[in-house]
């Protein structure tokens, strides 16, 4: 590229804001799996979770206070994409410390899969290298739910 062109093309320069909208105390706090499933199954559709499969997640502060929750992908009957690099780019810009990833199986099943094991192994790694720890990765249909970390996984 020539001198000139490049002039054309000048570096924009980023600026990074934070506004809360919210008071964090007043935020839910996660201790446990069963209320991380409850505040999931309050943004979940319920008319789709047997039909459709999701992922989302919980983005949590230093107190484990819900930041929000996000939906990484929507998908088919039988998967859905959970890409790395949305789950961080949104965790980073969300400044969370923690994340409880999510989704269902509409089957009913709520046994984890290979897929779901090696993905929730990969995202705890790229978590380690970014200081946001992986909680807990959760399966669930509307009446109950399978924690990762109650059983020992993450």
């Amino acid at each position: 590229m020539k001198q000139n062109q490049i002039a054309s093309f000048p570096v924009q320069e980023l600026q990074l804001v934070y506004k809360q909208k919210f008071n964090p105390s007043d935020r839910p706090k996660i201790t446990t799996s069963e209320e991380a499933y409850r505040v999931l199954l309050s943004t979940w559709n319920l008319g789709t979770i047997g039909f459709i499969e999701e992922f989302k997640i919980l983005l949590l502060n230093r107190a484990n206070r819900v930041i929000g929750c996000y939906e990484v992908s929507s998908g088919g009957l039988c998967g859905t994409i959970a890409d790395p690099r949305v789950i961080f780019a949104v965790a980073l810009k969300c400044c969370a410390v923690g994340l409880i990833l999510a989704h269902n199986h509409p089957s009913g099943n709520l046994v984890p899969s290979n897929s779901d094991l090696e993905l929730t192994s990969k995202l705890k790694m790229a978590g380690k290298l970014l200081d946001i720890i992986i909680l807990d990765h959760i399966i669930l249909s509307n009446d109950f739910y399978f924690s990762f970390a109650d059983e020992g996984i993450t």
